[in-house]
């Protein structure tokens, strides 16, 4: 796994074998931030980041500038690689990392931001959930993002929020915004 852009372009990390998690792929991440650089200025950005895994979009966030990202990650084998990856790269003042179950997470926050980026396992139906949790605990600033991760068969549940879906390879995006 690489970091596609900004200041640690290039830069290849390799999970350790106890990982677990499904990473997005390079090429859908690449195509990913493609769309969120044409939309959003990045270095802006209070990012969070759901079922992190072994947080390759919150360190593609911070190699790009972001500057304020929260990763939650339940697993403690996950965690302890992101945090290892977050003292190599020198992000402490950028990446807050919160060990905690996703929705245990959300059930307390009251901080809004203005991308949300959730990758649920494929396997969890409560994944589903998500779009709508985030709108009703109104998680996001007015103008603010969700993209949701899921499998290319998968169709999320209606919600009014919902933009539109793109399709890499065999995963989707589906993108959310929140009213100005």
């Amino acid at each position: 796994m690489r970091i596609i852009g900004g200041k640690f372009k290039s830069k290849r990390f390799k999970a350790p074998k106890n990982i677990t998690a499904r990473p997005t792929t390079d090429f859908a991440k690449e195509a990913l931030f493609n769309i969120l650089n044409n939309q959003l200025d990045i270095e802006d950005l209070i990012v969070l980041d759901l079922f992190a895994g072994i947080g390759s979009i919150s360190l593609e966030f911070a190699s790009r500038g972001c500057e304020d990202i929260t990763v939650v990650e339940k697993d403690r084998n996950h965690m302890k690689f992101i945090n290892k990856m977050v003292e190599e790269l020198n992000l402490f003042d950028s990446v807050h990392t919160v060990q905690l179950d996703v929705f245990k997470y959300l059930k307390t926050c009251s901080r809004q931001f203005n991308m949300i980026f959730a990758d649920p396992p494929y396997s969890m139906e409560a994944g589903l959930d998500i779009p709508q949790l985030v709108f009703d605990k109104n998680l996001l600033v007015p103008g603010g993002m969700l993209v949701y991760e899921h499998q290319k068969n998968v169709i999320p549940k209606d919600h009014p929020n919902f933009v539109e879906t793109r399709k890499y390879g065999n995963i989707s995006f589906s993108f959310y915004e929140m009213p100005v």
